[in-house]
Parts: structure tokens; sequence; C-alpha cells
């Protein structure tokens, strides 16, 4: 048999054995497929395959270095080329080297080590290494400045933690200062409230709000904010509890600075007849706690030393040794039942928050029978802050704590709560939450991070009615990058964290939301060197 192809590809002329001539008529434009169609398919294919053959042979000899057909470059560009399996790109030899760690003593005394990247760079030119050289020498670099960097770390949360914990001298003068005009100025030891207010302290038509505090500047925004933004400020009571050495320099300020038409009240633990009487349970609990935790704990030193903890590590331990842990202030929103027998509703405020609206409708909240009214802290935009759940509180690899509490169950915050007393009252918390103290010094401290919240969250366990987050933003005290506009707009802001808005670590993007509530031309605070900034 025979073949012929028309120049323009239109015709194919097949002759067959015998003689006889057949025509087959090609058409380029038709749609229809025969088997004549396919029979000049399997032709083309017959061709490519053969191309595909000489480029292969090409390629198997074109060496490694050098590429000069598809098939190579291919093979260099694809994970696989004409059923090729690619080596793998980085040498086994540099994951051997690089997996195996590199211990402090092999660093010491290597001042050859290169000190950056460019450095690196420049050494393995001019070195020309194998990949072996190359691993080893990128292993001694990134362990030198891994160290170096934790060093670094470490050494910022250690200042931290002092700078936090420590009481700025303009804040002691403060104190001083007042405590002096308490003892010398009649006007700063004015009963508060006067003799004709007293009713209205029992009285449930008020609204009753509680600060606990050993922070007069604290205190004093807290307060100012509270009834600046209040629309019924003749309706507010305001009730601050201190310790006994703030009492004075504390009743000197609201004394000396009064807020009419609000109501304050100020009063130290002693002046509570259920405090003075008999045993507090928490007061036995955080003198147990002190004793445990220098026993086992030790302080900042012991701490650092430790090499082999992450630096986000330490720095919880470091917050953890706070005096504001083992404060009574901390611990006084469990007794509040107790202290304020006659009230029904109160809120509760910390002293590093500052209100930006009128908080009255709190008291509209229909809390279902619930306890405790307050912010979630598992839902929102800000993942560093809004990410809370038990587990971020709770030890779950102890087993008192793995069987009764669920790990991805959503936390809720301190620092501005609505408690029921009434509800309260008619409830196990109390005895819950001294339960639970005890549980945690028997094991050592090791149910949950320092602090009152986490016991908090156990005691308070089912009783809790989630409020809107409006009322209560958090987190100006742990980052820079919180939202200005979100913080302006929230009812609450919450700096809740080291960098408290009186230290001088505050943030200074975020610090003007508390100081404008400051009077910084008043006598005393210009005489300490309280300054905006």
């Amino acid at each position: 048999m025979q073949l012929h192809i028309s120049p323009s590809l239109r015709h194919v002329t097949v002759l067959p054995g015998k003689g006889v001539r057949e025509f087959i008529n090609v058409k380029v434009g038709s749609r229809r497929v025969s088997y004549r169609m396919l029979f000049y398919m399997l032709l083309l294919f017959t061709f490519l395959l053969r191309v595909i053959f000489v480029m292969t042979a090409v390629d198997g000899i074109d060496g490694e270095k050098k590429c000069s057909t598809i098939g190579c470059l291919g093979k260099k560009l694809g994970p696989k080329i004409l059923h090729r399996r690619l080596e793998p790109a980085v040498p086994e030899v540099i994951y051997q080297i690089l997996d195996k760690p590199v211990s402090e003593d092999e660093l010491r005394g290597k001042s050859e080590i290169p000190q950056s990247l460019e450095d690196f760079v420049t050494e393995m030119k001019e070195s020309r290494s194998d990949a072996k050289a190359f691993a080893l020498r990128l292993r001694e670099m990134v362990s030198l400045l891994e160290q170096r960097t934790r060093t670094a770390k470490i050494q910022e949360y250690i200042y931290r933690h002092v700078a936090s914990s420590s009481i700025p001298k303009q804040l002691y003068c403060l104190t001083l200062k007042l405590a002096n005009e308490h003892s010398t100025n009649a006007a700063a030891r004015l009963q508060l409230p006067s003799a004709e207010l007293v009713p209205a302290l029992v009285d449930n038509s008020y609204f009753h709000f509680v600060l606990a505090s050993d922070n007069v500047l604290a205190a004093s925004v807290v307060a100012a904010s509270l009834v600046h933004n209040s629309l019924r400020p003749e309706r507010v009571v305001l009730h601050i509890i201190t310790d006994k050495k703030t009492y004075s320099p504390m009743q000197a300020w609201f004394s000396l600075h009064p807020l009419s038409p609000a109501i304050v009240e100020v009063k130290a633990l002693h002046h509570f007849d259920w405090f003075a009487k008999g045993k507090v349970p928490v007061l036995e609990a955080m003198e147990k706690d002190q004793r445990v935790r220098s026993q086992f704990r030790g302080g900042s030193s012991a701490i650092t030393a430790n090499n082999s903890e992450k630096p986000y590590v330490v720095a919880a331990k470091l917050q953890a040794l706070s005096p504001k842990y083992n404060s009574m202030m901390n611990h006084i929103r469990i007794h509040l039942p107790e202290l304020f027998p006659s009230l029904n509703k109160v809120v509760f405020l910390d002293d590093d928050i500052v209100i930006q609206t009128d908080l009255s409708p709190l008291w509209d909240i229909d809390m279902n029978g619930k306890v405790n009214g307050a912010v979630q802290t598992c839902k929102g935009e800000d993942k560093f802050v809004m990410s809370k759940r038990l587990k971020s509180y709770l030890n779950f690899s102890h087993p008192l704590i793995r069987q009764h509490f669920d790990p991805n169950e959503c936390a809720w915050a301190y620092g501005m709560n609505i408690f029921d007393l009434e509800a309260w009252r008619k409830s196990n918390i109390s005895l819950t939450y001294y339960h639970w103290l005890e549980e945690n010094l028997k094991s050592d401290l090791s149910l949950w991070q320092l602090g009152t919240l986490p016991p908090g969250l156990i005691a308070f366990h089912g009783h809790v009615h989630i409020i809107d987050p409006f009322w209560h933003m958090l987190g100006l005290g742990y980052q820079e990058n919180t939202s200005l506009a979100e913080a302006k707009n929230a009812g609450v802001i919450h700096f809740n964290g080291r960098a408290k808005p009186w230290l001088d670590i505050a943030f200074p993007k975020l610090r003007p939301l508390w100081a404008k509530y400051v009077d910084f031309s008043e006598k005393l605070i210009k005489g300490c060197h309280i300054r905006a900034s």
C-alpha cells in the first residue's frame, strides 16, 4: 500500500496492493470524525514520540550544569519530567546537622562566629565551603543569635517587672503629701459622705459602684470618669475600699476634691465589722499562699536562671510575682455580699479602668438569675487579648481540673462586673472559692496561674451572664497596637497588663485616654511632678 499526500494537505491517496486506486478526501473544516481521521492522528502521535525520544537522549548526555534542551530545562523546573524524579533541593547532610542542638559550651569563646547574615554570606563565598561546612557555620550563627535574643528579651521582661511592681516616686510623693494634709488640714478629714447623705449608702434606688484600691491617683481617675460621664450623677454612689495605710491619703483626696452631686464613701477594711471579727477565709488562704510561694517558687532570679524555658513563659512567671496578686484589694470582691449586706446589686470596678459612658443602663440588664455579668474574652478581632479560654488559665494536665472543666470553654474578664448580690447570697460561690484555694495550696499552686481570675472562673462557673463587649474593652496595658478608634468608642477601657497608664512604661498613644481625667495643674499633682507625658 502506498500513501500520497497532496502539497495542500487537503487530499490523501491510498494505493492498495491490487492496483485499485482509492481516494480519501479530508476536509480541514469538517467536524465529522471518522476512522480515517483517527488514522492520521495516530501518524502524528508516532511522529511526536520520535521527537521526544531524541530530546531525551540528548538530555542524558547534556551534563548537570549546562541545559541546552527543553527536556533538561523541564527537569530543573518541574518536580518530574519524562518520568524522572528530581534530587532533593537541599542536601540531606544539612538537615542532619541543623537537627542537632548546640550547647552553650560549644559556642563559648567562639568570637569568630559571623555576627550577621552579610558576614556569613561573605565568609561562605570566600571559603567556598561544602554543604556540611555551610550547615555547621549556619547552625553556630543562628544558635548564637538565638541566645542573645533570649537574653535581651528576658532582660526586658525583668525591667518591665521591676517598673510595674515598684511604686513610682511621684505616686509615693502624692501619698505622703496627702497624709500630711490629713494630719494638718481639717478640710482633708471630712466625713465621707456627710451625715445627711449616709442613708443613700444602703438605698437600692441608687446606682452603687464599688472600687477597691490602694492607689489614690488611679482611684481618682476612675471616680472622675464615672461621675463626668454619668447622665444622672446625683444617683451615683461610689463605695471606695482601701487598706489601713492608704485610708488617710484616700480620705484626704476625696475630701479636698469632692465629686458632687455624686456620693463618695471611703472606708478601710478594718472599718467593716464583718472583716474585723473572727477569721476571714481568704486572708488565711493568702497567708498560706505567700508561705508556699516563697518556699517553692523562688524570686525573679530563680525564674530567669532557668535557661530551658521560653521567654514568654518567663514573662508570665515574673508577672505572677507582682504584689497585686497577693493583695487583699484583689481578693476583696469575693466578699461583696458580706461587705454590703443591704445592697441588691453593685458594679465592681478595677482601679486601672476608665469609664467613657453612662453606666446606669447596666442596672436594666436582665441577669436571668445569674450572679456575675461579665464580658467574654474568647471572641473578638484582637486575637492576642480576646482569645482566652479556660485552658489559658487552668492547668488541664492536672486530673482535678481535667475532670471538672472543659478546656475550650470561653473565659470572661474581671475589671467591670455587675454582681447580683441577692442571687449570690442564695448560691455557694464563696464556699466554692475557698475550697478551690485550699485545693490549689495542697497541689503546690499547680492548679492554675497565680492571680485571682482563675479561682474566680471556677467559683462563678455556671453563674455568669455574658454582656455586650461594648461595656468592657480589655488589653490597653498589654499591647500598643490596640485600635485607638475602638478604644475611644468603648464604654469602659481597661489597662490590664503591665503598662499601667500612671507608669513611665505606659503606651504613649493610649495614655491620653486616662490622663484626660487628671488635673495636672492641681497643687499636689504639680508639686509631685506628675505630668501628662
